[in-house]
């Protein structure tokens, strides 16, 4: 090759690589900016209080971020059930999670004391326990120790027993019935302690096994029973609030550490209010679901004192029983230090 060929070869070759780092780096520039992704995965149906706490989160977020974060949210189980989005979001392969704290507990056992029967008598007693430092901070490292990081309390409520024939007046008609039973240790310790036979029902499936016969029961908030029409299946409601149900908001470990620190710091500190008005949104609809249960024919009974006390007899041993490892225990402790009279 002469010298004049390979200078026009050169000046071709230079033209063209100018033009291809050209076209380049807007599409660099571009990636660079690209909005990190948070998916929330949760089994909450949509057009409930639960959403809205969800989406004031994502308001937050994308706001606070300066749309450097998109959130994106999965309401009523569309990305699965709550173990599956438990497990997926401890390894990482989901960004977060809106769930049940019992959920949580598949992965980190110690929060099952958390919906322990009878640990708490009011919704008070439950908000100044899981915001003293105490607990908040005990929790934060237990789910760190799983991969998670903890993000917010979210509230469901004070679960009761909904059954389709026999009512539940005195412990002894529990005995016996095959009752729908969250997917956790504490639930089913709980029935069992009642002499009930829990059977373990994903939510999405637990309408059908209502109609088909398959449980004669099951317990949830009023809210919740609603929001996924199970009421439909019940003849009858004993306002037990058995069991207090916190919900909760937790980040995946290896998306959150992976975080610029003004983004870390910023989902580090919350605004408190997130909290407090997604328990004030549900507790308000208690009392009207409460009342639309009976237009609809279901028979409501609230327990008297001498009742209630019958069951908590039966019910409390169960906290202990559920207190596996010195961590549970300390958890426990701290929790009924921190929930006062």
């Amino acid at each position: 090759m002469n010298r004049k060929k390979l200078a026009i070869t050169l000046t071709t070759l230079s033209v063209v690589l100018s033009a291809f780092l050209v076209t380049l780096a807007p599409r660099e520039e571009a990636h660079a900016q690209e909005a990190i992704q948070m998916r929330i995965g949760t089994v909450a149906p949509e057009g409930t209080p639960w959403e809205k706490q969800l989406r004031s989160l994502k308001t937050h977020i994308e706001s606070q971020s300066g749309g450097r974060i998109k959130v994106r949210l999965f309401m009523g189980g569309s990305l699965g059930g709550e173990k599956a989005l438990v497990r997926r979001v401890s390894q990482g392969s989901l960004e977060a999670f809106g769930g049940s704290t019992a959920a949580l507990g598949s992965v980190v056992p110690e929060l099952n004391v958390i919906e322990a029967p009878y640990l708490f008598d009011t919704a008070e007693q439950a908000d100044r326990a899981l915001d003293s430092a105490p607990v908040r901070e005990q929790v934060g490292r237990l789910v760190s120790a799983k991969g998670f990081t903890f993000a917010l309390w979210a509230e469901n409520g004070f679960r009761s027993w909904f059954t389709r024939e026999r009512p539940i007046r005195q412990p002894a008609d529990l005995r016996g019935l095959r009752m729908r039973s969250q997917e956790s240790r504490v639930h089913i310790a709980t029935y069992e302690a009642f002499g009930a036979t829990p059977n373990p029902i994903d939510v999405t499936n637990v309408l059908t096994s209502l109609q088909t016969g398959v449980v004669d029961g099951f317990d949830n908030t009023p809210l919740f029973a609603f929001a996924t029409s199970w009421y439909q299946a019940a003849r009858h409601l004993n306002l037990s609030e058995q069991s207090y149900q916190p919900g909760i908001v937790v980040f995946s470990q290896t998306w959150f550490n992976g975080l610029p620190d003004d983004l870390k710091q910023m989902l580090s500190s919350l605004p408190v209010a997130l909290t407090t008005d997604g328990r004030a949104a549900v507790r308000r609809m208690d009392p009207i679901l409460i009342q639309n249960l009976q237009r609809y024919g279901i028979d409501v009974h609230r327990p008297t004192p001498t009742e209630r006390e019958a069951f908590a007899a039966i019910g409390r041993p169960v906290q202990d029983r559920v207190a596996e490892g010195a961590a549970a225990r300390t958890l426990l402790k701290a929790l009924r230090t921190g929930r006062g009279q």
